[in-house]
């Protein structure tokens, strides 16, 4: 096996090149896994944790750009404010170690329909910047996951970073696992409520072949609460819109049963973290405090 180490990006991509077998390493919390239990043996390993260009984060244009070799526990400690779902998904994963190393460039391209990242990715309407010697686009979140472990990249592609709009409005992200820390999710998902836009996202995780919107939820609760004048009122919401929109969120699903749990289970557990992240974050955007006596923020728009 060939261990290629460029320095720089366009070095990466000159060697990606000319060796498109060659599978990206960063933090390698995953490649590595399949490495030692000999799932992959791939020709050359093409490491990229030399090359500077991958792990700063910037505000551009308006959107964060988030180099995509930022690890997690930075995700955590530099980015709760601009990005809050993402940073709470980030919480999740497994120990400190994992999140000093682990990186959201590496959890996309690993492509995993139970990728902790992609939920908040899929919910906050994120683009993914990829490039090669050809040069460089941008594929929407939405459209990045195209199977089982499967992504839409190029042979000769490398992701660049991730573009994230900052959130205009209350995010929450839950996971099911069989326990808190150092798990593959169950189920997982994210809402991400957008009061100046009128728009809610979502994004669900290990339900699907791949991670995916509920798109029928979204519009559904954004007409709902438009309807009900809700955004401008920030009045408590009406138990039927709770309840209709965990189940949208639920028939969204097409999970299946593994050794971590049921489809009947999976589709359960997603209605209810749906009630929930919808109730934490429309407590939030009420400004009422959080579990544990935390003030949440009081947050703009709505009329």
């Amino acid at each position: 096996m060939d261990f290629l180490q460029p320095t720089s990006w366009d070095d990466a991509l000159a060697v990606k090149a000319a060796r498109p077998e060659a599978l990206p390493i960063a933090g390698g919390t995953d490649v590595m896994v399949e490495l030692n239990f000999d799932a992959r043996r791939p020709d050359a390993l093409l490491d990229l944790t030399g090359v500077p260009d991958l792990t700063g984060w910037a505000v551009e244009n308006g959107l964060v750009r988030l180099g995509a070799g930022v690890s997690y526990t930075r995700l955590i400690d530099e980015l709760g404010g601009l990005l809050p779902g993402l940073a709470m998904a980030s919480r999740t994963v497994g120990s400190p170690q994992i999140r000093n190393r682990g990186t959201v460039g590496g959890n996309l391209g690993a492509a995993s329909p139970a990728g902790d990242c992609h939920p908040p990715l899929l919910a906050s309407g994120a683009m993914i910047e990829v490039a090669s010697v050809r040069g460089t686009r941008t594929i929407p979140a939405a459209a990045f996951f195209t199977g089982v472990k499967q992504n839409a990249l190029a042979p000769d592609e490398l992701i660049a970073a991730v573009l994230v709009p900052p959130a205009a409005g209350p995010q929450q992200f839950s996971k099911i696992g069989t326990r808190n820390a150092m798990v593959i999710a169950v189920a997982s998902f994210c809402i991400s409520l957008d009061p100046p836009g009128r728009t809610v996202g979502t994004g669900i995780g290990s339900a699907a072949p791949t991670p995916r919107r509920a798109a029928a939820a979204e519009r559904f609760l954004a007409g709902a609460l438009d309807e009900a004048g809700l955004w401008e009122s920030r009045a408590d919401l009406g138990d039927s819109i709770v309840r209709e929109f965990g189940e949208q969120v639920k028939a969204a699903a097409d999970p299946v049963d593994d050794v971590r749990g049921t489809a009947a289970y999976r589709r359960h557990g997603l209605a209810v973290m749906a009630r929930r992240t919808l109730t934490w974050a429309w407590n939030s955007y009420q400004g009422n405090s959080a579990p544990g006596g935390h003030p949440r923020p009081r947050w703009p728009g709505g009329g």
